[in-house]
């Protein structure tokens, strides 16, 4: 009965995880270019009894076929990140930008440092300088006129304006995205940035449209891939599974109990 109840309480941690977990989703399912999460388990150490295969008496010809393997619970390895894409939601806005495909924008932190991004949320700085909702620069850097009246951003990334007294538009940089071998290996650090890591490998950095890249598409945002209903169902079916692993632990004391008062 002690073995179950420890067995038990690792479900429940489990399960809390898992909770928050959806929880995290549900709570993001309006963020742009947020990608779920899911919570991933693993069985823990198993007391062998009886080995499988062992021989189960002095004839070698005889062998166990199943053995006796007691589990001691589970435990959270990780909670990865689902790198699908989300859909695309048309804001009209010249600024906004949505990648179709796998690649990431680069942004600097206030030490130089590069950053990914999937939100295209885009604004201009006092200086003309194209920057995050947070006020991170974009990487390359990308001045745009003051006097400039139309801003222009093709698929594969190059971004031109229109100026007073041109005819023909001004090409005034382009937009790279970054692609990883293992994009769920990155690492969240909130603001809807990620960071390279050793598990991420080393970005490979393109213009839209090459290689994996995809292309990027002006006037739209990617929303959150957050599917409300099956996050909605999973909670459901955490609560329940939770409430299972606490009866295992009220059933173990109610044994305790009949022991102790037999004894």
């Amino acid at each position: 009965m002690i073995r179950a109840m420890y067995v038990a309480k690792t479900g429940l941690e489990a399960q809390q995880t898992r909770l928050a977990a959806i929880s995290n989703n549900l709570a993001n399912a309006n963020t742009y270019g947020y990608k779920a999460g899911r919570a991933e388990f693993e069985d823990l150490l198993y007391q062998n009894v009886r080995q499988p295969g062992a021989q189960s008496t002095q004839d070698e010809a005889n062998t166990l076929p199943s053995g006796l393997q007691l589990g001691t619970g589970v435990k959270t390895v990780g909670v990865q990140k689902l790198h699908t894409q989300g859909n695309l939601i048309m804001t009209q806005q010249q600024l906004d930008v949505a990648i179709n495909g796998k690649g990431f924008f680069q942004v600097l932190d206030q030490n130089g440092q590069i950053m990914y991004t999937r939100d295209g949320s885009f604004q201009l700085n006092q200086n003309g300088d194209i920057v995050t909702s947070s006020g991170y620069l974009l990487e390359p850097n990308i001045n745009v006129p003051q006097n400039a009246t139309e801003i222009m951003i093709s698929q594969d990334g190059q971004v031109s304006v229109r100026v007073p007294g041109d005819i023909a538009p001004n090409v005034i940089g382009q937009i790279q995205l970054a692609t990883f071998i293992n994009p769920a290996g990155l690492e969240s650090i909130g603001q809807n940035f990620y960071r390279e890591t050793q598990a991420s490998g080393a970005p490979t950095v393109n213009n839209p449209g090459t290689e994996d890249a995809g292309s990027v598409i002006q006037g739209a945002l990617e929303a959150s891939n957050v599917n409300t209903a099956e996050e909605l169902i999973n909670m459901i079916e955490a609560q329940r599974t939770y409430e299972m692993n606490s009866k295992t632990i009220a059933a173990a004391d109610g044994m305790l109990k009949f022991l102790n008062n037999t004894v």
